[in-house]
């Protein structure tokens, strides 16, 4: 029996999804679906200097942001695990500080590396 392994750490402690799977060591989603049925939504999602955002991308946030609903405040700088692009007003779902958050693109910057 071959376990799949995480494409970003390759440990094959991994979370079976739906729709995706989920390392559990390091956090890094993928889709576990055909690359055939993603070719349909080809969108395009530019952080705040124009860079594209890929999922797996690691970000930084440009601006001190208030979290809705709590004190909480992501500070300038904060970097995300890698990133998973959604449909919706909110294009990225990212952990930082330990916190599952959707961010809009404007507010953040690709990390390199």
């Amino acid at each position: 029996m071959n376990a799949p392994a995480c494409p970003l750490c390759e440990m094959t402690e991994i979370l079976e999804h739906p729709d995706h799977s989920e390392c559990v060591t390091c956090g890094h989603e993928w889709t576990t679906e055909a690359p055939a049925e993603e070719a349909h939504a080809e969108r395009v999602v530019k952080d705040a200097y124009g860079n594209i955002l890929a999922n797996g991308d690691v970000v930084a946030m440009i601006k001190d942001l208030k979290l809705k609903g709590s004190s909480q405040v992501l500070k300038v700088g904060t970097k995300s695990k890698p990133i998973r692009l959604v449909d919706g007003d909110h294009e990225i779902d990212c952990r930082m500080d330990g916190i599952s958050i959707a961010l809009k693109a404007m507010y953040v910057k690709k990390v390199a590396g």
